[in-house]
Protein backbone atom coordinates (compact mmCIF):
# COMPACT_ATOMS: atom_id res chain seq x y z
CA UNK A 1 0.00 0.00 0.00
CA UNK A 2 1.72 3.35 -0.57
CA UNK A 3 0.58 5.38 2.33
CA UNK A 4 0.71 9.10 0.09
CA UNK A 5 -2.23 7.60 -1.84
CA UNK A 6 -3.83 6.32 1.39
CA UNK A 7 -3.23 9.91 3.42
CA UNK A 8 -4.78 11.82 -0.30
CA UNK A 9 -7.68 9.09 -0.28
CA UNK A 10 -8.36 10.42 3.92
CA UNK A 11 -8.21 14.15 2.60
CA UNK A 12 -10.35 13.92 -0.08
CA UNK A 13 -12.65 12.00 2.11
CA UNK A 14 -12.98 14.68 4.79
CA UNK A 15 -13.67 18.04 2.43
CA UNK A 16 -16.20 15.39 0.34
CA UNK A 17 -19.64 16.72 0.06
CA UNK A 18 -22.01 14.13 0.50
CA UNK A 19 -24.87 13.90 -2.12
CA UNK A 20 -26.60 11.01 -0.77
CA UNK A 21 -27.48 9.97 3.06
CA UNK A 22 -26.73 6.24 3.62
CA UNK A 23 -31.13 6.55 4.16
CA UNK A 24 -31.96 8.08 0.60
CA UNK A 25 -29.52 5.28 -0.82
CA UNK A 26 -31.42 2.78 0.90
CA UNK A 27 -34.88 4.62 -0.64
CA UNK A 28 -33.28 4.41 -4.11
CA UNK A 29 -32.42 0.99 -4.07
CA UNK A 30 -36.28 0.25 -2.89
CA UNK A 31 -37.49 2.02 -5.72
CA UNK A 32 -35.34 0.31 -8.24
CA UNK A 33 -36.24 -3.13 -6.50
CA UNK A 34 -39.62 -2.11 -7.14
CA UNK A 35 -39.18 -1.27 -10.77
CA UNK A 36 -37.15 -4.17 -11.57
CA UNK A 37 -39.55 -6.76 -9.87
CA UNK A 38 -42.41 -4.83 -12.50
CA UNK A 39 -40.28 -6.15 -15.03
CA UNK A 40 -38.46 -9.51 -14.46
CA UNK A 41 -40.21 -11.30 -11.63
CA UNK A 42 -42.31 -13.37 -13.63
CA UNK A 43 -39.08 -13.69 -15.79
CA UNK A 44 -36.27 -15.80 -14.11
CA UNK A 45 -32.99 -13.24 -15.34
CA UNK A 46 -29.48 -13.25 -14.96
CA UNK A 47 -28.73 -10.21 -12.65
CA UNK A 48 -25.12 -9.70 -14.34
CA UNK A 49 -22.78 -7.86 -11.32
CA UNK A 50 -20.70 -5.70 -13.33
CA UNK A 51 -17.36 -5.92 -11.14
CA UNK A 52 -16.14 -4.37 -8.51
CA UNK A 53 -18.45 -1.18 -8.00
CA UNK A 54 -21.64 -3.00 -9.27
CA UNK A 55 -21.32 -5.51 -7.11
CA UNK A 56 -22.65 -3.19 -3.89
CA UNK A 57 -25.67 -2.71 -6.42
CA UNK A 58 -26.00 -5.76 -7.46
CA UNK A 59 -26.19 -7.13 -3.69
CA UNK A 60 -28.05 -4.68 -2.44
CA UNK A 61 -31.16 -5.36 -5.05
CA UNK A 62 -30.79 -8.85 -4.86
CA UNK A 63 -31.59 -8.56 -1.31
CA UNK A 64 -34.46 -6.02 -1.76
CA UNK A 65 -35.98 -9.11 -4.94
CA UNK A 66 -37.92 -11.87 -4.04
CA UNK A 67 -38.50 -13.76 -7.07
CA UNK A 68 -36.45 -16.15 -8.81
CA UNK A 69 -33.25 -14.82 -10.38
CA UNK A 70 -29.62 -16.15 -11.07
CA UNK A 71 -26.30 -14.23 -10.87
CA UNK A 72 -23.54 -14.00 -12.52
CA UNK A 73 -20.52 -11.13 -13.24
CA UNK A 74 -18.42 -9.57 -15.64
CA UNK A 75 -15.18 -7.63 -14.79
CA UNK A 76 -14.03 -4.93 -17.02
CA UNK A 77 -12.48 -1.48 -16.29
CA UNK A 78 -11.70 2.23 -17.33
CA UNK A 79 -10.37 3.27 -14.24
CA UNK A 80 -8.48 0.58 -12.00
CA UNK A 81 -7.15 2.67 -9.05
CA UNK A 82 -6.64 5.92 -11.69
CA UNK A 83 -8.75 9.50 -11.26
CA UNK A 84 -9.59 9.55 -15.34
CA UNK A 85 -10.83 6.89 -17.17
CA UNK A 86 -9.05 4.66 -20.18
CA UNK A 87 -9.69 2.24 -22.66
CA UNK A 88 -11.81 -0.56 -21.18
CA UNK A 89 -10.23 -3.99 -19.86
CA UNK A 90 -11.38 -6.70 -20.03
CA UNK A 91 -10.95 -9.03 -16.99
CA UNK A 92 -13.90 -11.89 -17.34
CA UNK A 93 -15.99 -11.63 -19.94
CA UNK A 94 -19.91 -12.72 -20.24
CA UNK A 95 -20.76 -16.56 -20.55
CA UNK A 96 -21.89 -18.53 -22.90
CA UNK A 97 -24.49 -19.48 -20.30
CA UNK A 98 -26.38 -16.00 -21.21
CA UNK A 99 -27.59 -17.23 -24.20
CA UNK A 100 -31.11 -17.29 -24.50
CA UNK A 101 -31.27 -15.51 -20.93
CA UNK A 102 -33.12 -12.50 -19.84
CA UNK A 103 -30.24 -10.97 -18.47
CA UNK A 104 -29.94 -7.10 -16.21
CA UNK A 105 -26.59 -5.59 -16.33
CA UNK A 106 -26.00 -3.83 -12.53
CA UNK A 107 -23.54 -1.55 -12.44
CA UNK A 108 -22.73 1.39 -9.70
CA UNK A 109 -22.42 4.34 -12.17
CA UNK A 110 -23.19 5.16 -15.75
CA UNK A 111 -21.07 8.16 -16.99
CA UNK A 112 -19.46 8.20 -20.41
CA UNK A 113 -21.09 5.02 -21.32
CA UNK A 114 -17.90 3.36 -22.51
CA UNK A 115 -18.53 0.10 -20.31
CA UNK A 116 -22.47 -0.35 -20.83
CA UNK A 117 -21.53 0.13 -24.65
CA UNK A 118 -18.53 -2.36 -24.77
CA UNK A 119 -20.64 -4.73 -22.49
CA UNK A 120 -23.76 -4.54 -24.33
CA UNK A 121 -21.77 -5.74 -27.44
CA UNK A 122 -20.19 -8.58 -26.09
CA UNK A 123 -23.21 -9.96 -24.39
CA UNK A 124 -25.26 -9.23 -27.61
CA UNK A 125 -22.65 -11.51 -29.71
CA UNK A 126 -23.95 -14.52 -26.80
CA UNK A 127 -27.36 -13.67 -28.34
CA UNK A 128 -29.64 -13.28 -24.90
CA UNK A 129 -33.36 -13.21 -24.69
CA UNK A 130 -32.94 -9.80 -23.66
CA UNK A 131 -30.52 -7.24 -22.31
CA UNK A 132 -31.11 -4.26 -19.94
CA UNK A 133 -29.04 -2.44 -17.50
CA UNK A 134 -29.66 -0.90 -14.14
CA UNK A 135 -27.55 1.88 -12.48
CA UNK A 136 -27.60 3.07 -9.12
CA UNK A 137 -26.07 6.32 -10.41
CA UNK A 138 -26.42 7.96 -14.00
CA UNK A 139 -24.08 11.83 -13.95
CA UNK A 140 -25.85 14.43 -15.57
CA UNK A 141 -22.67 14.93 -17.64
CA UNK A 142 -21.68 19.18 -18.20
CA UNK A 143 -21.20 18.51 -22.13
CA UNK A 144 -23.76 15.90 -24.25
CA UNK A 145 -22.76 13.17 -25.29
CA UNK A 146 -24.11 9.58 -26.98
CA UNK A 147 -23.92 7.37 -24.59
CA UNK A 148 -26.38 3.85 -24.12
CA UNK A 149 -28.99 4.66 -21.80
CA UNK A 150 -29.66 2.82 -18.93
CA UNK A 151 -33.02 1.03 -18.13
CA UNK A 152 -33.47 1.56 -14.64
CA UNK A 153 -31.60 4.76 -12.91
CA UNK A 154 -31.33 4.83 -9.19
CA UNK A 155 -30.29 8.45 -9.21
CA UNK A 156 -28.89 11.50 -11.19
CA UNK A 157 -26.25 13.65 -9.66
CA UNK A 158 -23.99 15.97 -10.75
CA UNK A 159 -20.95 15.76 -13.12
CA UNK A 160 -18.24 15.14 -10.56
CA UNK A 161 -16.02 12.57 -8.68
CA UNK A 162 -17.88 10.45 -7.09
CA UNK A 163 -17.54 7.82 -4.25
CA UNK A 164 -18.93 5.68 -2.22
CA UNK A 165 -21.74 3.02 -2.81
CA UNK A 166 -19.28 0.77 -4.88
CA UNK A 167 -17.56 4.03 -6.60
CA UNK A 168 -14.12 4.37 -5.36
CA UNK A 169 -11.00 6.84 -4.88
CA UNK A 170 -7.69 5.24 -5.80
CA UNK A 171 -9.21 2.43 -4.89
CA UNK A 172 -10.93 3.27 -1.20
CA UNK A 173 -14.05 4.24 0.06
CA UNK A 174 -16.42 1.68 -1.86
CA UNK A 175 -18.48 0.56 0.82
CA UNK A 176 -19.37 3.75 2.55
CA UNK A 177 -23.11 3.65 2.51
CA UNK A 178 -23.36 7.27 0.95
CA UNK A 179 -22.59 8.74 -2.12
CA UNK A 180 -19.29 11.34 -1.79
CA UNK A 181 -18.54 14.10 -4.25
CA UNK A 182 -14.89 15.05 -4.19
CA UNK A 183 -14.43 18.86 -3.51
CA UNK A 184 -12.40 20.29 -6.41
CA UNK A 185 -11.78 24.08 -5.13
Amino acid sequence: MNRTVLDEAIAVKVSARELASPTQIAAVLDRLATEISAVFSERCPVLLAVMRGGMFTAAELARRLDWPFEIDYVHLSRYGSALEGGAVEWIVRPSAGLRGRDVLIIDDILDRGQTLAELNVAIEQIKPASVSSAVLVEKRLRAPIDRPAADFVGLQVEDAYLFGCGMDYRGFWRGLPALYAVDRS
